[in-house]
């Protein structure tokens, strides 16, 4: 029999899978939805974003609540919610309530908060990097191998179904019973934590006051805002990418511009464990990869992948310039593997830093992070530019004060108290109320 822990991994893993299938199904279909609704260029921009709107508050509150309830609640309730409005939006016949349900039905992004709290409820520190990897990569390669690789295959141009004669509909439709699914097997199935003490210590730390503290700490926000840097940069480029391809190149064939924009969303969503291996590796080890930040070793490699994001954001620009599609599509290939790095990387520290308040926090940053999904869309298609090629590095600009941010909060002396000192709120509510500091790692 299979243990638990691996077990409730794989659960985590394939409800996330099928929710950031369900969250970017959209996007290889924009073509035929523009058509339909007669959509813009610019309009369908704001598509991309309309799909990523609620997902930074719903992450911001699935986290608590995840913390109190457990996974399998929060996750088998997410699920069938989900899969009700993508089922919803595959019958619409108006733009308004195409957009509104397929708004709700993009809360299948908030399914990766409560896998990583999941996760981390299971497996030890020494693993979380790794275990998170896994579960974050293969999960996020819902948007590559599943949204633009398998739906545009499986209902291409041409498809005629039993229920749909619109590709986009059907797809819609079977995977928000897919959701469904899941989503009852998840509560079924589901163990929310590896034992009774865990579950408690971790229901514990939950409440408004504990949430605030925890959210304004140095730790917290540098990480949050390195996640709008990478995480949401992939949210805009997997709902963007299939656009870009199409209409700055003339790549008119829905199957081959998906197959390029999956090329990101792989390296994007596989890559990701390497990210949190190297980070457990280098902590485990304690090797200093980088001549700053002397022995925060996490902190070394996190501040390396998020400075090769920049560069390789330049470098998207000047691959489109060439206007050789393989170049740029070689080009965001590299955005995806440092985002995947990134990522591991952040998402390795969150758990480790805050090991009771992990699905708190993990909302916290997840939410925060997803905020760049819906402002970096409008960027790249935004009609004060000369042509589709420049967001890319305007987008590479926005990033460097959070770089910067980060080399600050980074620094020995300011990393080794990111979890108790911070910004607004000076009073640890825990050691007030005379419990021991959630933060802490005794």
């Amino acid at each position: 029999m299979i243990p638990a822990k691996y077990k409730n991994l794989i659960l985590a893993t394939a409800m996330f899978n099928l929710g950031f299938v369900i969250w970017f199904s959209f996007a290889p279909f924009t073509g035929e939805i523009a058509d339909e609704f007669g959509l813009s260029v610019a309009q369908l921009g704001i598509v991309s974003s309309a799909a990523v709107i609620a997902v930074p508050l719903g992450r911001i509150v699935v986290g608590p609540l995840t913390d109190k309830y457990g996974a399998p609640v929060t996750a088998g309730g997410t699920m069938l919610l989900v899969g009700t409005f993508a089922i919803v939006s595959a019958f619409a016949q108006t733009y308004e309530v195409f957009t509104a349900s397929r708004i709700v039905a993009s809360l299948a992004g908030i399914t990766f908060v409560i896998g990583i709290q999941h996760v981390s409820e299971w497996f030890e520190a020494e693993e979380l990097g790794t275990a998170e990897g896994i579960f974050a990569g293969i999960g996020n390669a819902g948007a590559g191998l599943g949204a633009y690789f398998t739906l545009p295959r499986l209902f291409g141009e041409g498809y005629a179904g039993p229920l749909f004669s619109s590709n986009w509909r059907a797809a819609f439709f079977y995977t928000g019973v897919l959701a469904v699914a899941i989503g009852i097997l998840y509560f079924v199935f589901g163990d929310a934590a590896k034992s009774a003490a865990k579950r408690a210590e971790t229901k514990q730390g939950v409440s408004r006051e504990q949430w605030l503290y925890i959210a304004t700490r140095h730790g917290a926000v540098v990480l949050a805002v390195a996640y709008v840097m990478t995480f949401g940069l992939e949210l805009a480029m997997n709902g963007w990418l299939g656009t870009y391809y199409r209409e700055a190149f003339g790549q008119s064939d829905i199957v081959i511009a998906a197959t390029f924009a999956a090329t990101f969303s792989i390296a994007a969503g596989l890559l990701r464990p390497i990210g949190g291996y190297v980070s457990d590796l280098v902590a485990r080890e304690e090797k200093n990869i980088l001549p700053w930040f002397t022995g925060r070793y996490r902190e070394q490699w996190t501040f390396a992948t998020l400075v090769f994001v920049v560069c390789a954001m330049f470098g998207m620009t000047a691959a489109g310039l060439t206007g050789n599609i393989y170049v740029a599509v070689v080009a965001g290939f590299l955005v995806g593997t440092g985002c995947a790095f990134a990522e591991g990387a952040i998402f390795a520290q969150v758990p480790a830093m805050f090991p009771d308040n992990s699905g708190s926090v993990a909302g916290f940053v997840g939410g925060i992070g997803s905020s760049g999904g819906s402002i970096y869309p409008l960027i790249f298609a935004a009609p004060f530019l000369s042509n589709l090629h420049l967001g890319y590095a305007v987008v590479g600009l926005t990033m460097i004060p959070i770089v910067a941010l980060s080399a600050w909060v980074f620094q020995p002396q300011i990393a080794e108290r990111a979890t108790e000192n911070g910004w607004l709120i000076a009073e640890n509510p825990a050691a007030s109320n005379g419990n021991p500091d959630p933060t802490s790692d005794d």
